[in-house]
């Protein structure tokens, strides 16, 4: 199990430098779940959308990819909103970081699961926090 960043799953569904170490961490998270925070569907949706609009991804592409997601065993917080103010924004604050990218840096603390991610800020912070990096 573990807290999986958005950067690992779009780097798995769109070629990049990261995209055979991607795939291999969400062949693991088909084998063991995962967790994320509740803005997970909508920014994996969103960029994913800007894709497909930009003409680099056609829509049963876009549908396709969110329906492989769908089936994965991944559990959406339901305390991220919950978190955002009295958590999450002080570690955004302390560590320089998105409110976005510290909901993914508070779960993983929250749980003590590891958090996979290819984001070197989020990454760099999750090391400072004390949060294990897959």
């Amino acid at each position: 199990m573990m807290i999986l960043d958005a950067s690992v799953v779009l780097a798995a569904l769109l070629p990049e430098q990261h995209s055979d170490r991607a795939r291999d961490i969400l062949a693991q998270v088909a084998a063991e779940g995962a967790r994320v925070p509740s803005l997970w569907p909508l920014e994996i949706g969103n960029v994913l959308l800007l894709v497909q609009r930009r003409g680099q991804l056609r829509a049963e592409e876009r549908l396709s990819f969110l329906d492989q997601l769908d089936r994965l065993p991944i559990a959406i917080d339901p305390e991220t909103a919950a978190r955002a103010w009295p958590d999450i924004a002080p570690l955004a604050e302390r560590h320089r970081l998105t409110l976005y990218d510290a909901a993914y840096l508070e779960l993983s603390l929250r749980a003590a699961l590891p958090l996979a991610s290819f984001d070197a800020a989020l990454c760099r912070a999750a090391a400072e926090a004390g949060a294990a990096l897959l």
